[in-house]
């Protein structure tokens, strides 16, 4: 199969996998949870700048997608945590690549230091 055949065949899903990646805040807390953040308020914590709101909103986005599991306990008060499913942990797996090629490549504003 030659390289155009390949792009046709595999461009609409290339395209959806980036655009969930690629959404405001997506990356970040897929990355967060693989670093092991798993409640609510340690994902508040783990990204700043997140709105509880949009937190919230993405999490329904990511877990709609497939990618986020969230598991409720029900207790007082209720507990609820959010894992990679399978398909997240491959997709934090194929991020990898991205994040080398950011720390070498992408330029951070002038009043960002690099961590």
């Amino acid at each position: 199969m030659s390289f155009p055949e390949a792009l046709s065949r595999h461009c609409p899903r290339f395209q959806i996998a980036i655009e969930l990646v690629g959404r405001r805040w997506n990356g970040v807390i897929l990355l967060a949870l693989a670093r092991g953040a798993t409640r609510y308020g340690e994902l508040r914590d783990d990204v700043p700048g997140l709105s509880e709101r949009l937190l919230a909103q993405r999490l329904r986005e990511l877990e709609e997608a497939g990618v986020v599991a969230r598991e409720v306990t029900p207790t007082t008060p209720v507990q609820i945590r959010y894992t990679l499913t399978e398909s997240g942990a491959a997709l934090v797996e194929a991020m990898r690549p991205l994040m080398a090629w950011a720390d070498q490549w992408a330029a951070l504003p002038a009043d960002q230091s690099a961590t």
